[in-house]
């Protein structure tokens, strides 16, 4: 399946008895993701076909000359832009090269940044220390984890709330009927499984608290602490209009944390 595989929504609907109209709601809330996961947890059946894509921690591969940014905050997480797969995205992403993660997951960030490396770009492991006033300073590091592209679908949280899939859940047990429509659309668009902790790239954000990607601002990234570092139970949420997306003006990227 691929993230919006219509015919599929239209007749997983009709096997739970669900009404074409809700189905229709459905897809009209609906956006495509990708989620950014261990090997251990793609589906079985992708496994053989999957490439790595990203990486948590480690130092960062940065342009000759430049510097840690500013707010020294450790690299959380390294994206290989050309392994991501594009063509399912509603979001426009360097079509190669590499973006670089900085920010606090353990406490809401002071600053934070994304900054893409194009391709071609003479690169050196930058060192995890700084001088500052004369001192030798270390930058937080984290354990470095391959991670593998899973294609996903996500639904807005008020998707229930349309006129059709509301009146439809008014009906005796038909809450329970939705339930199970949803689960098995979403474990369908990931191969048949829905990842659990993770990074995601574009959909809809699954906030802990109020969603950030509200008025006219969609979902860049979304990180949760303990696909990081195990310890640490935070929700890390990036989000900015489509055209600052796709026009690579990461500084007017918004950073959220929940815990």
């Amino acid at each position: 399946m691929t993230a919006i595989d219509v015919q599929l929504i239209h007749e997983t609907a009709a096997k739970h008895g669900v009404p074409g109209s809700v189905a229709e709601e459905l897809l009209a809330r609906s956006r495509p993701c990708v989620y950014l996961v261990q090997y251990e947890e793609m589906p079985a059946s992708l496994r053989e076909r999957a490439r790595p894509a990203a990486r948590t921690g480690g130092l960062p591969a940065l342009p000759e000359r430049a510097d840690w940014p500013d707010g020294r905050e450790p690299l959380i997480l390294s994206v290989d832009c050309a392994a991501l797969p594009h063509e399912v995205l509603d979001i426009e992403l360097p079509a190669d090269g590499h973006l670089l993660f900085f920010s606090d997951i353990e406490y809401p960030p002071d600053s934070s940044a994304v900054l893409h490396v194009p391709a071609g770009t003479a690169t050196r492991e930058h060192p995890g220390t700084y001088e500052f006033d004369g001192e030798s300073m270390q930058v937080r590091g984290y354990e470095s984890r391959t991670l593998y592209p899973l294609v996903g679908l996500t639904l807005d949280e008020d998707w229930r709330d349309a006129p059709a899939t509301q009146a439809f859940a008014m009906g005796e047990g038909h809450d329970d009927v939705l339930d199970r429509f949803e689960e098995d659309i979403l474990e369908a668009a990931s191969g048949g499984t829905r990842p659990g902790v993770c990074v995601q790239i574009g959909g809809f954000s699954n906030s802990w608290d109020m969603a950030p990607d509200t008025d006219g601002l969609v979902l860049f990234a979304q990180m949760a602490g303990q696909a990081i570092d195990y310890e640490v139970f935070t929700l890390n949420l990036i989000v900015g209009t489509r055209e600052d997306i796709a026009a690579r003006r990461y500084d007017r990227l918004q950073y959220e944390q929940q815990c």
